[in-house]
């Protein structure tokens, strides 16, 4: 698989366009909402996105589960077929992008970075931030792009964290043990001490012993949109994803973390904004981040799973 470390994490829109006039890119739209929302991620790729783009489906690309959650890590052999269904060939550029700015599209990124294709960015600000800067979408049917051959790639298991992983881990303190890794949770404050519901039904708030509170938007700025309500969201500059690292888990643990001497998951309801911590982390250069597959949906579901609900 490729692995080209020069590969940036993230890409303009002007940077976008000059890679389609010179060819070699494969532009994916991600998009996904909150299970509340009323809006169709699919049927939105229809009436626009950019040129050439195919719609990437996280919750097609996955694996079954036990508990039925969505938008699992893939097969290796389920993920090479999507690429080749999508036309990806190893030395592809992949950009993905979502409709929020930044929401869904760092999650389809990690799945890439994981199976090795390290030739892959996302679209900062999405298509929101490409249609403000003047550049064109369509709406004509997707066309299918030509089938490729993609080699099966092998997943590297040390980012993904399993539901035994983290029960082992957070019966560990993390300021008496320098083995335990430190874990950082994206859903908002107010579920995550439990004072505020869980957007699916019958699901509790808190979390997991010894986790971190790091809203996603704590790594995000929001823009508006000139003479409109609309907003749209990009990363912040890596001060600002620093000074909210800090903020969450203090300066000794951030330098921990960012020089290899800790590591730490990310985690969120479903595993899909835990991408947004798991890329603010790597553009900080952490070296040793990984991120809990099924987050809080799969870990308290279980009824033996221990949760807390205070700050």
């Amino acid at each position: 698989m490729s692995t080209v470390a020069t590969t940036p994490y993230l890409v303009s829109p002007s940077q976008l366009q000059e890679s389609l006039s010179s060819g070699g890119v494969s532009v994916l739209d991600a998009s996904r909402f909150m299970p509340n929302s009323p809006r169709n991620p699919r049927e939105e790729f229809k009436r626009k996105r950019i040129p050439g783009a195919q719609f990437l489906d996280l919750d097609q690309v996955a694996s079954p589960h036990e508990l039925g959650l969505k938008h699992m890590m893939p097969t290796e052999s389920v993920f090479a077929a999507a690429c080749e269904g999508f036309g990806i060939e190893p030395n592809s550029h992949v950009v993905i992008y979502d409709t929020h700015g930044i929401f869904s599209s760092p999650r389809a990124l990690f799945m890439f970075r994981a199976f090795g294709h390290g030739k892959s960015s996302i679209l900062d600000g999405g298509l929101p931030r490409w249609e403000t800067e003047g550049f064109e979408t369509e709406n004509a049917p997707p066309v299918n792009e030509k089938k490729s051959t993609y080699p099966t790639p092998i997943l590297d298991k040390t980012v993904v964290r399993s539901y035994e992983q983290v029960v082992t881990n957070s019966m560990l303190d993390p300021t008496l043990d320098p083995s335990a890794e430190l874990l950082v949770d994206a859903r908002a404050r107010g579920r995550f001490i439990g004072t505020d519901p869980e957007p699916r039904p019958g699901l509790s708030s808190g979390h997991i012993p010894h986790s971190f509170s790091l809203p996603f938007n704590a790594f995000l700025r929001t823009h508006t949109i000139p003479n409109t309500s609309t907003q749209y969201t990009t990363f912040l500059p890596t001060s600002g994803l620093r000074q909210a690292l800090v903020d969450a888990i203090g300066a000794e643990q951030a330098e921990l973390v960012l020089t290899g001497s800790r590591r730490i998951t990310t985690s969120c309801g479903s595993g899909m904004t835990a991408g947004i911590l798991w890329l603010g982390l790597k553009m900080l250069g952490a070296p040793s981040v990984s991120l809990y597959d099924e987050s809080w949906t799969g870990y308290a579901t279980r009824r033996e799973s221990r949760i807390e609900t205070s700050a």
